[in-house]
């Protein structure tokens, strides 16, 4: 079983940089509260962390 990670936007991106907007549009999210799934690999985990004060991360199996 190959990991996932669950990916939550749970902070505006109102007053941020636009590298973390264009993070956050990387990741493939729209708007507040929109969830993605992503496979775990180091360039989303190194996207995630950049940006890991706008973010909610969950590990899953599947």
């Amino acid at each position: 079983m190959a990991k996932k990670l669950k990916v939550t936007q749970v902070r505006s991106l109102i007053g941020n940089k636009l590298k973390a907007k264009r993070t956050i549009e990387a990741l493939g999210l729209k708007r507040m509260h929109h969830t993605v799934i992503h496979d775990d690999n180091p360039n989303i985990r190194g996207m995630v962390f950049k940006v890991k004060h706008m973010v909610q991360v969950e590990e899953i199996e599947e």
